[in-house]
């Protein structure tokens, strides 16, 4: 309790300096825990177990039996007629 009342003695000036730099080690401590337990986490994120589990190769499988369709260019004037017909709509 001698401590808090020293505290509490205080100027507001220092008071105000205490419960800052009281907040900004709280802060600095919960960020350090969060940054190495987001470390720990990324360690042991497994890519190979991620790509089994989405069945990417399947996939890349399944695109390349996929249809391809190839679109033939438009000239000018083709668009040109194309847009003539729809203003006509």
């Amino acid at each position: 309790m001698n401590f808090l009342e020293r505290i509490q003695n205080l100027p507001e000036e220092k008071r105000k300096i205490i419960f800052w730099l009281i907040v900004i080690i709280i802060g600095i401590s919960v960020l350090a825990w969060w940054a190495k337990n987001l470390e720990t986490r990324i360690k042991s994120f497994k890519s190979e177990k991620i790509k089994e589990e989405l069945q990417l190769p399947k996939l890349e499988e399944e695109l390349k039996s996929l249809p391809k369709f190839e679109v033939s260019e438009i000239s000018e004037e083709e668009l040109k007629k194309l847009e003539e017909i729809l203003k006509e709509q």
